[in-house]
């Protein structure tokens, strides 16, 4: 299981990341472009489809790798029996959460397949799909996660 989490996580930084590099290229050129009167009309199209994937993806990329914002001065100061409770109790809201996204997501997708890109002539469903795959990525990420918290011994938690 474990094997299979190290390569979807490659699989997510080697995405992350060539949606960064897309992004980048294409808003420079464009800007250029623009500037020389000729403007890239569906680069702005593609960038923001870049940019709804890269935001998702490099969402569990950060988590996968532990390196998500995390709010814990005022909890290490509490003992560690109760930031093992708190920070169980933070996972469960986030797999809540994540769960919403998931089917509010299926539902902004069905919603959208009919409504397309201004340049591209493809369904915005592909830009709105971004949120419920990201969200089951997030959701295993966070699985996973909780089931080492509630493994992980008070003793080993936080920084106390």
């Amino acid at each position: 299981m474990k094997q299979l989490a190290a390569i979807v996580l490659k699989a997510e930084e080697l995405i992350a990341s060539s949606l960064l590099c897309i992004i980048s290229i294409l808003v420079f050129i464009s800007a250029v472009a623009r500037t020389c009167g000729y403007p890239i009309n569906w680069a702005q199209d593609v960038a923001l489809l870049a940019f709804a994937w890269l935001t998702f993806i490099g969402s569990d990329v950060l988590a996968r790798s532990g390196k998500l914002i995390n709010i814990d001065m005022l909890i290490y100061k509490l003992p560690k029996g109760a930031q093992k409770i708190i920070g169980i109790v933070f996972d469960f809201m986030m797999m809540a959460f994540l769960a919403a996204l998931l089917i509010f997501g299926y539902s902004l997708v069905t919603q959208s397949w009919l409504r397309v890109f201004n340049t591209l002539k493809l369904s915005y469903a592909w830009c709105t799909m971004a949120v419920p795959v990201g969200a089951f990525l997030l959701l295993t990420t966070m699985i996973g996660r909780t089931v080492n918290d509630i493994k992980k011994p008070a003793d080993e938690w936080g920084q106390n």
